[in-house]
């Protein structure tokens, strides 16, 4: 390669370093050689239009409190300990004066069970969410209440916060005519994150569905969703929008909502629950530890895929609950009624609007189909025999009557394993038309595996990757995603759908991390997940053109590190610990007959050597890490005695052991004591790298023996091999895809760095006639980076490089993804 080439690709990034808009190389050293050939004429993949998409679960608060605009918490005095056990019908309300929340006759209707009924000259205010109803200065706000009075009343509505009005308090009329519906506008006239509206009352009365939305919701819809978390979701461009979960699907019970039922408040997500009007929609538990209003529902979810030209694909129940419950409904009746809501379903989207579901749906306001193509049955069921079995019946149903539409089956909650294998060849053999595949691993994983979908079966079933992330939202994790996506537009003829998971965290209601979009009352902002999500989403292109890389030189060293022993959530005991290196000489031996200062304490819980063992007593505490050895110890046997005394699962022993956050465990007995399984940890996430089922009998001691030789580790429980495997994949951090957008003529060379050296290229075209010019964006920033509502650190740049040709040099940033949009004259 001749040097001007090359000082065409430096000076390519000495421009940019230049002007601010990319971090330059720490060292000018710290540079990597790469080279990247793409072979124009021949035909790669093609990528659907629907490739890239968003999953949407009610989890962090995404729907009440998130995209849902309503800004009233519990508006219908329906909370109870069935959804949190710090519930009650008036969380998120102070009654002033007289007031109780009541079941009876003298509700509003059968499915609003609850109502408040309010003395005369009492009054009751609303907290909203985070720190409040949040209003902007000159902004409309539109209120509403079903109210009853037996001799009328007046209601005077009011926001305010600590420092007074928000906004010109209004009179509502409430008649003696039974129960209605009255409705008010405030316009703020100051900005507030910690409003509180209030609704006092002359006389005594009755109030339900109290009710305040902002006036510009997304599109200006009624029942809307908030404006600036749509616009998120719209600016991804995404293909298709799965909803509504998740394990909101299969959790719970699979009764309905009814006297039948007894009113059953923790039930699986039906979607005959959450249509009609708001004031008519049932209530329920949320697994996540909340209550969901179900104000956006089905509809909702509709509404939002057509206004953002997506598909909709919705999930619904198999009767196999999953997430931790793992249990196989046997009631053949209750089977037959939700195969039937689900051609109901399909009907309220597709039928005409003289049809029975069809005329719900024209009734809402939508009397065009939405057009529906695709259905989900199941989600992450880990009982593979009993869902497939219940798969089967609803297909055969769905396509006995529509034919035209896609149904998609699953492969349970792990990327690897028994579940996931047993579940994979009941699809093959059904021959059915997609599945879809969750995980949710560490960086290294991302690194490791782009070549994962290389070797699928291209006549098999095709791939929905419904839900994934690296377990974090830093850039790092960013870039990890962004390598791993490359593999994916290669593999566009067998994964045909994938979405990034969770969508929406409110800050204040975590349940989980990392998540695509953050927020809370009063601003939101995007991860750098999202950041790498957006540029692929927006700009993937036609057909993968085919194209090669060379790799990071690197040499795989023996695993590496110290030993060590945990528990998690379980007490148990360790006795008669040695480690023996491949030469037979002893490295550490440990009877605990005397005390336990080998051992360094790095995690929680609380160890002490208890009758010639090394108890940890704690049976709440989570990785409960002792460590002891060398962290340069390699090709050894570890052998220990292990005794669950208590607790929900097994026993931890680690190897590979360097710090807190990167090591080896085998865990037996965990995941509620159901399954056995070797975890790595880098930087603090981990991964799965070989998983049986397996549990541990409290009280029996078992004999552990792991031998590392190399980078191969082979395990032996009560003498037995238990298992082996080979941690020899390469975290390649170079990365690379090239696609053609059919629209621009544009190759779109998309390339991704994920290591602290710049990566100067060698670009060979393969002839394909091209303008000199390209349009460059650039994701670069230090890989611990992570966007909040005050800092933007991950943000795309947009840039011009004007030395493209059949054969150019281009230097990647360290840290970075980065797509040319070449186009070919």
């Amino acid at each position: 390669m001749s040097r001007t080439r090359w000082r065409l690709g430096l000076g390519a990034t000495a421009f940019l370093v230049a002007a601010g808009l990319v971090p330059a190389p720490a060292h000018a050293e710290d540079v990597t050689d790469y080279a990247i050939t793409v072979d124009p004429a021949a035909r790669g993949a093609k990528i659907d239009d629907t490739m890239y998409g968003v999953f949407f679960e009610d989890i962090n608060r995404a729907a009440d409190g998130g995209l849902y605009a309503e800004l009233v918490q519990n508006r219908s005095f329906e909370y109870s300990t069935a959804d949190n056990s710090s519930y009650t019908p008036l969380t998120s309300w102070t009654v002033s004066g007289a007031g109780q929340v009541v079941n009876d006759d003298g509700r509003l209707g059968e499915r609003n069970r609850n109502y408040l009924s309010l003395g005369a000259g009492s009054s009751v205010t609303n907290a909203g969410y985070n720190t409040g109803i949040h209003v902007d200065e000159g902004k409309k706000y539109d209120f509403s209440v079903w109210a009853r009075a037996d001799a009328g009343t007046a209601l005077t509505v009011s926001l305010q916060d600590a420092e007074g009005t928000l906004a010109a308090a209004r009179r509502v009329t409430v008649t003696k005519s039974g129960w209605a519906q009255y409705k008010a506008t405030f316009t703020a006239t100051r900005t507030s994150s910690d409003g509180r509206l209030t609704v006092a009352s002359s006389a005594a009365a009755a109030l339900d569905m109290v009710s305040l939305f902002p006036r510009d919701t997304y599109r200006g819809e009624p029942n809307g969703l908030r404006k600036d978390l749509a616009e998120k979701i719209a600016a991804l461009q995404p293909g298709f929008v799965r909803f509504p979960g998740g394990c909101l699907v299969n959790t719970g019970s699979m009764e309905d909502y009814s006297a039948a039922s007894g009113w059953q408040r923790k039930r699986s997500y039906q979607w005959k629950d959450t249509v009609g009007p708001v004031e008519q929609r049932a209530t329920n538990a949320n697994v996540w530890g909340y209550n969901q209003s179900y104000g956006l529902g089905y509809y909702e979810y509709f509404r939002l895929s057509e206004d953002i030209g997506a598909m909709p694909l919705p999930v619904v129940p198999a009767l196999v609950t999953g997430c931790g419950q793992n249990k196989a409904v046997v009631d053949e009746a209750l089977l037959k009624r939700h195969i039937q809501d689900t051609l109901d379903l399909i009907e309220f989207a597709n039928g005409p609007a003289s049809s029975t579901w069809g005329k719900v749906r024209a009734k809402m306001g939508h009397a065009k189909p939405f057009h529906l193509t695709h259905i989900e049955v199941g989600n992450e069921e880990n009982l593979p025999n009993e869902f497939f079995a219940r798969f089967k019946e609803f297909r055969a149903a769905i396509q006995a009557k529509y034919p035209d539409i896609q149904v998609i089956s699953n492969s349970g909650p792990d990327d690897s394993g028994t579940t996931f294998d047993t579940a994979w060849q009941l699809n093959r053999d059904a021959k059915v038309d997609m599945v879809d595949e969750h995980y949710y691993n560490s960086p290294q994983w991302f690194l490791q595996n782009n070549d994962r979908y290389d070797s699928y079966d291209r006549s098999g079933p095709k791939v929905f990757l419904g839900e994934y992330a690296s377990q974090g939202n830093t850039f790092k994790n960013g870039l990890t995603e962004a390598a791993f996506m490359t593999g994916l537009e290669r593999n566009a003829d067998v994964v045909k759908l994938a979405s990034y998971a969770p969508l929406f965290a409110n800050e204040d209601y975590v349940q989980w991390r990392p998540d695509l979009i953050w927020f809370n009352n009063h601003a939101s902002w995007n991860s750098a997940n999202y950041e790498v999500q957006k540029l692929f989403m927006t700009n993937v292109g036609d057909r993968v053109v085919p194209s090669t890389a060379t790799g990071t030189p690197s040499l795989l060293a023996p695993i590496t590190g110290a030993v060590g022993l945990s528990t998690w959530a379980t007490t148990a005991a360790y006795d008669d610990v040695r480690v023996t290196g491949a030469d037979g000489n002893t490295l550490l031996t440990d009877d605990f007959s005397g005390d336990a200062s080998q051992w360094t304490h790095s995690g929680g819980g609380s160890w002490s050597v208890q009758d010639g063992q090394y108890v940890q007593t704690d049976v709440t505490a989570e990785n409960t890490m002792v460590s002891a050895g060398d962290p340069s110890w390699h090709d050894y046997d570890l052998k220990a005695k292990a005794t669950k005394k208590a607790g929900k699962e097994g026993f931890l022993v680690a190897f590979g052991v360097k710090d807190t956050g990167n090591y080896y465990w085998w865990n037996i007995g965990g995941w509620n004591n159901t399954q056995t399984a070797v975890e790595q940890a880098v930087d603090g996430g981990k991964s799965t790298l070989i998983s049986k089922a397996g549990s541990v009998e409290t009280g029996r001691t078992y004999d552990i023996d792991v031998k590392v030789r190399g980078r191969q580790v082979t395990l032996y429980l009560d003498g037995q091999e238990w298992g082996s495997f080979t941690d020899d994949k390469p975290a390649e951090p170079f990365r690379q895809v090239v696609t053609h957008d059919k629209k621009t003529g544009d190759l779109i060379v998309k390339v991704v760095n994920a290591q602290n050296a710049a990566a100067r290229t060698a670009v060979d075209l393969g002839g394909a006639k091209v303008a000199s010019r390209a349009r460059v964006t650039t994701l670069a920033a230090g890989p611990d980076a992570v966007n909040s509502e005050t800092s933007t650190a991950v943000a795309p740049v947009r840039s011009t490089f004007d030395g493209v040709a059949g054969k150019f040099s281009y230097t990647f940033p360290a840290n970075s993804v980065t797509f040319l949009r070449i186009r070919q004259r």
